[in-house]
């Protein structure tokens, strides 16, 4: 590494600065001055030279030498990496890149037979009417060969120029030629003469065969070079190889500044190079990349529209990307053969086999390169956002499949959509609802509540478990399969949960009930899942979006709904599910499952598919003895529920006109536990809310006997909502 010292643009009194350089050839190493010394002039042009310094004597101070910047003694890290290239391609190493390979290329040879097999009779009228002129060319190209004919211009020069020893040796060669060639073409007519009539004797159909044979070829000798009987069966529009020169016009063409900078100036003293070789990766192109000092692949992602115009590819073609393994300035750019969209889609591994255990990964997906995508469901609350129409119900429906194989787990699908997109799933849910009527909320209600008792319940049974038993005060597999204990895994999955949350009546204590299953139900084995397709406070509350652990974000209209679905500073990330296209349905931003978040098609399963594998879970679960709830035909517990009104003005005392929101809270909860138990004070304004009842400063006596000010609710205003409430239902 050559040794540089790069100038300063001011330096203050004291500071060290660097030296001047020595004479070209020197071979001396930059030194950092002592203080006081002038700070170098920056030269008048570019380059990584050093600038000399404005004063030109030597060095010199009280402090002693001048002390190197670079020191020659200096160990290096001893840090080598190296990659090994594998021995067999991928697709060999890979049993269903193989089987894939194997099926495009019978595919091909199948279609092409049936191509040409249907237009077999069409081809043989045509050959026939040109085997004429092949007739003729064969007989013109004979004569021609058997006289000799390529050689005439040769023994015309030789005439021309009078050379009589050249002609004499031409013409002996050509009259032993013809010789030969004369007696080979009078044998081959004799036998074939011989051969046609000993068929025509002994197997007269066999002479037609080989006249038709015969026929055929010289018709094909007698095509028009330009204008072929058979032509192709498919035609081929042949994608350009990705080459280094293909990537840095495209990277150029993206308007950054250093990486433009960086190609003029041929790369390496930027630090831009390429690290390894281009080579097939899956269905596309990989090349990997150092980018200038300064450049992260996020700048690259950023302006992946113009990059994808440079490689002349589609977009959904072009995917570059950080390299986890390497430094922040490595880019992994893989360009695909077609768009992610068109990709043909390995199908889904448990589509027709196999069974789930949640606590470990499952396939769900896969990437760019069609490699497999796997997801980890218990221990996470998880949210899925994106624009209608986009697959975010396929996806909510694709989760609660995986889960569904699991015969351990208990369901609850509630689809506020109304169009019954879980509809398949009824079979093997514990508790199900579709739509988005009273009646319908009230049941789920009724179900969470019944959620929010077994949440305290698994609390209370883990925190008596032996240490040896549950180490981590949290749901393992050995305690979710010991019946027992009643530790099975619950998964609830709310499809357009904005519903539920924004309803004047039901939504708070849904909201409450469901944001503390985000944040205890992962580690009482307890899964939650919304979807939405408005990503926004109201309808992804805080409590739930800030708790979510795995985030699907399909495409999005704008980087807040961005954010609030993958996380704040996704979108300043480079992590932009806006760039999706409206065909790219099911392919979304994952974040959760791993260090970085991924790009991945969620495998596609229709609904006969969904019903197909609903029937074998339905199976699993008869088997393991935990088919319940509405699978058996049984609803949820209607038992007391929460009645806001009512119960904040029975916590009223008759001499108490106000009260502090803090106190509300504390006397609900101490009242109704089983309903308020989890109440904070910050829940008693929300709640309160819809019924046009506001919060005031209201004047009170503390525990301590002093007075003071506090935001809280008067009672004649809870009463005026309670009568308008009565009036209201008697008159409905």
């Amino acid at each position: 590494m050559t040794d540089t010292c790069v100038p300063a643009k001011a330096t203050a009194p004291g500071t060290p600065v660097p030296a001047p350089p020595a004479p070209s050839g020197t071979g001396t190493t930059p030194v950092l001055a002592p203080p006081g010394t002038p700070a170098p002039v920056a030269p008048a042009a570019g380059g990584l030279e050093v600038a000399a310094a404005a004063a030109g004597g030597p060095l010199e101070t009280g402090a002693g030498t001048p002390v190197p910047v670079d020191n020659p003694n200096l160990p290096a890290p001893g840090v080598t990496t190296e990659k090994r290239r594998p021995i067999l391609a991928p697709w060999l190493r890979s049993r269903r890149d193989l089987l894939a390979t194997l099926e495009r290329a019978a595919g091909h040879v199948g279609y092409a037979t049936a191509y040409h097999g249907l237009r077999a009779p069409w081809y043989g009228v045509q050959l026939a009417l040109m085997a004429p002129r092949g007739t003729a060319r064969l007989v013109t190209s004979t004569g021609r060969w058997v006289w000799d004919r390529e050689a005439a211009p040769l023994r015309d020069y030789a005439v021309r120029t009078e050379d009589v020893e050249e002609y004499m040796r031409l013409a002996r060669l050509r009259a032993g030629r013809v010789r030969l060639r004369g007696l080979v073409t009078v044998v081959a007519a004799v036998f074939g003469i011989g051969f046609a009539l000993w068929l025509y004797v002994m197997a007269p159909a066999f002479l037609w065969v080989f006249a038709a044979g015969g026929v055929l070829t010289l018709g094909y000798f007698g095509q028009q070079p330009d204008a072929p009987v058979i032509g192709p069966a498919v035609m081929r529009t042949e994608l350009q190889k990705l080459t280094g020169t293909i990537v840095l016009r495209a990277l150029d063409s993206i308007g950054n500044a250093k990486i433009s900078a960086a190609i003029k100036r041929g790369g390496d003293m930027n630090g831009m190079r390429f690290t390894s070789e281009i080579t097939r990766d899956g269905p596309g192109y990989r090349a990997d990349l150092d980018l200038p000092y300064g450049v992260v692949p996020e700048d690259v992602m950023e302006e992946r529209q113009a990059l994808a115009s440079g490689l002349r590819r589609k977009l959904g073609c072009v995917w570059p990307s950080g390299d986890p393994e390497e430094h922040e300035g490595r880019l992994v750019l893989w360009v695909g053969d077609k768009p992610m969209n068109e990709t043909t889609k390995p199908p889904w591994p448990l589509l027709k086999e196999g069974e789930v255990d949640l606590f470990k990964p499952i396939v769900f997906g896969n990437d760019q390169r069609m490699r497999d995508i796997r997801v980890t469901l218990m221990f996470a609350s998880i949210v899925i956002g994106s624009i209608p129409r986009m697959g975010k119900t396929f996806l909510l429906r694709l989760l609660l499949l995986i889960a569904a194989l699991d015969p351990r787990t208990q369901l609850y699908g509630f689809d506020f959509k109304g169009t019954g997109d879980l509809g398949p799933l009824e079979p093997v849910c514990h508790r199900y609802r579709s739509g988005e009527d009273d009646d319908d909320l009230v049941y789920v209600l009724h179900a969470m509540r019944e959620l929010k008792d077994e949440l305290r319940r698994r609390a209370k049974v883990i925190r008596s478990l032996p240490k040896h038993r549950c180490p981590e005060s949290k749901v393992t597999p050995a305690l979710a399969s010991d019946k027992s204990l009643g530790l099975h895994p619950i998964v609830v999955g709310f499809d357009e949960c904005q519903v539920p949350f924004e309803h004047e009546k039901y939504g708070a204590e849904l909201e409450s009930i469901c944001t503390d299953i985000a944040k205890r139900g992962p580690a009482l084995g307890i899964v939650g899942m919304f979807a939405t397709q408005r990503p926004d406070a109201k309808s992804l509350p805080p409590g739930i979006s800030a708790n979510a652990v795995l985030r699907f974000c399909l495409k999005v209209m704008g980087h807040t709904a961005n954010d609030m679905v993958l996380g704040t500073g996704a979108y300043k990330a480079g992590i932009r599910a806006t760039m999706f296209s409206r065909s790219d349905r099911g392919i979304c931003w994952m974040s959760g499952e791993g260090d970085d978040p991924l790009i991945v098609a969620s495998a596609f399963v229709d609904g006969p598919a969904a019903e197909q594998v609903v029937a074998r879970a339905r199976q699993l679960r008869e088997d393991y003895g935990n088919v319940t709830g509405h699978a058996l035909g049984e609803g949820p517990s209607t038992s007391r529920g929460m009645d806001v009104l009512g119960d904040v003005l029975k916590v009223f005392r008759p001499d108490e006109e106000q009260l502090w929101c803090e106190r509300i809270a504390a006397r609900l909860a101490e009242a109704w536990p089983d309903v308020y138990g989890e109440w904070a004070t910050a829940s008693v304004a929300p709640a309160l809310k819809p019924w046009g009842v506001a919060t005031a400063d209201v004047w009170a006596t503390g525990e301590d006997g002093k007075g003071t000010t506090k935001r809280g609710i008067k009672r004649a205003d809870v009463a005026a909502a309670h009568a308008r409430r009565s009036t209201d239902r008697a008159a409905a």
